[in-house]
């Protein structure tokens, strides 16, 4: 009775075994595809409880009957977005000029996914130089440089050109203890200036503002003239033209505006390699220094104004625009220089100057006097904006972004820490801007609640840490030129 009892209980989980490799096999025909004659593979597996041996399988085991074959995973086909693109007012103009953007386009930044990103300005940390060596550096600038020939072709196609090269191309290139020479890239860089003048681009170059000619510090100012370098090797290897000019900012005052103000014409008559002086351009600030401060100095050093219509507004000059755009522009006559100005509007509904500091997204005016070429600020959105706003060249419809509709009143970048450096003076950080965070409180706006105390302790250890590389880099650099000096 017993052993009727065994036979039917192991009859029955041979057939529960029978029906199982069977399913298993139709499974396995349906789902892929074999080549003739081509022997099946059968995957091995040790046999565990639920698991039995069937007679003359050759040794392999099969699944029990409990468990199930593993599902396809299926890869998620990336959708297509579709972007509503608002109508814009229409209006009419006289300009002729050409409008261009700066650094970084967001069309090919931000492509999906983030490997095909097109954008010049992969950088680092020190202690990354430190930890990767020199030749990982270097080859970021490589590959910034190979994704500004796509910037430039893209601009063509899209009648955009006029275009600023981002200071972070080669970063801390200038640097004084892990700066280097731009050689090894030279035929790339030759190579992507010879594509931007078969179409006729203008490529200029606007050096951070820890560039302080008018510095009393002597480490400061020789930090600066490398920036300086740095950036005309960059044009020179590229094959620019004298309309590659490099804009820089009067920088700090140090409390006494007339005798900073000597310092800088002292360096720049009597410092500076005469290829860099020939390509430097001075532009009027909010804060220190406008267009009337600026303009003698120009005028006597034969040093192009770059005329800021932004600035201007929130630090006017007892002069009208028009007219020191017009004294300005037979400075650009004599020099054999095509005229260029920067315009960009303030935010709506800002009040406080910080608020008013702030860039709009989009430029809604062209003024009346400008000049031949200008730079809109807020990348190559405001100027297709303003493309299809004043009817100035055809617009390719896949390229247009809808506009912000809510921006912020905010300061976006490194006038966002000013917090972070309250007690650091203009030259106390001779960090690339690199080493700084674009915006502090990127992180903390979008995964922490304001006022929580998560935010004020992911603000202080920020901070702090923005403090202490700032400061062992300057020591770094002051020590590494005093050791020159001695020597």
């Amino acid at each position: 009775m017993a052993l009727r009892r065994s036979t039917r209980l192991l009859a029955a989980a041979s057939l529960e075994h029978s029906i199982h490799v069977s399913t298993l096999s139709l499974i396995d025909e349906s789902q892929f595809e074999f080549k003739e004659n081509a022997p099946k593979r059968v995957r091995k597996r040790k046999p565990s409880s639920d698991q039995e041996l069937s007679d003359g399988d050759g040794g392999e085991y099969s699944m029990g009957a409990s468990s199930k074959p593993p599902p396809m995973k299926r890869r998620a086909k990336a959708e297509p977005v579709t972007y509503v693109i608002p109508d814009v007012q229409r209006k009419e103009t006289t300009y002729k000029g050409r409008l261009g953007y700066a650094c970084l386009n967001t069309v090919l930044r931000n492509k999906k996914p983030a490997s095909e990103a097109v954008f010049c300005s992969r950088t680092c940390r020190i202690d990354s130089i430190k930890k990767n060596g020199l030749d990982w550096v270097k080859e970021l600038g490589r590959k910034n440089v190979e994704d500004l020939m796509t910037v430039i072709q893209w601009n063509e196609d899209n009648n955009i050109r006029f275009f600023r090269l981002s200071s972070e191309m080669f970063p801390f290139a200038s640097h004084a203890v892990h700066g280097y020479t731009l050689e090894y890239c030279s035929e790339l860089l030759a190579k992507a200036g010879a594509l931007a003048k078969k179409y006729g681009h203008r490529l200029t170059v606007h050096p951070g503002q820890y560039t302080q000619l008018g510095s009393p510090k002597v480490a400061v100012v020789q930090a600066s003239i490398k920036e300086l370098v740095y950036h005309c090797e960059m044009l020179d290897r590229m094959g620019v033209d004298a309309d590659g000019v490099m804009i820089i900012h009067g920088g700090g005052m140090y409390g006494d505006k007339p005798a900073a103000l000597e310092r800088i014409k002292a360096t720049i008559t009597n410092l500076l390699p005469n290829n860099v002086r020939q390509r430097l351009v001075l532009e009027n600030d909010e804060m220190c220094y406008n267009a009337e401060d600026l303009l003698p100095l120009c005028e006597e050093l034969d040093i192009p104004l770059v005329f800021d219509y932004h600035h201007d507004a929130l630090f006017p000059s007892s002069i009208p625009p028009a007219e020191i755009i017009k004294r300005a522009n037979m400075i650009w006559a004599r020099r054999g220089i095509r005229p260029k100005q920067h315009l960009s509007e303030q935010r709506p509904g800002a009040v406080t100057l910080m608020e008013r500091r702030a860039h709009s997204d989009r430029c809604e005016n062209l003024p009346q006097d400008l000049p031949d070429d200008m730079g809109a600020k807020d990348k190559e959105q405001a100027v297709l904006y303003l493309h299809r706003m004043y009817n100035l060249h055809p617009v390719k419809y896949e390229s247009l972004r809808p506009p912000n509709a809510n921006p912020s009143k905010e300061t976006k970048g490194r006038k966002s820490i000013k917090n972070a450096q309250a007690k650091a003076t203009d030259e106390d950080a001779l960090l690339s801007p690199d080493d700084q965070p674009q915006h502090l409180g990127e992180t903390m706006d979008e995964k922490s609640l304001p006022g929580s105390k998560r935010v004020t302790r992911k603000r202080t250890t920020r901070t702090s840490r923005i403090k202490k590389t700032a400061s062992e880099d300057l020591t770094e650099a002051v020590n590494f030129e005093e050791k020159n000096q001695n020597a």
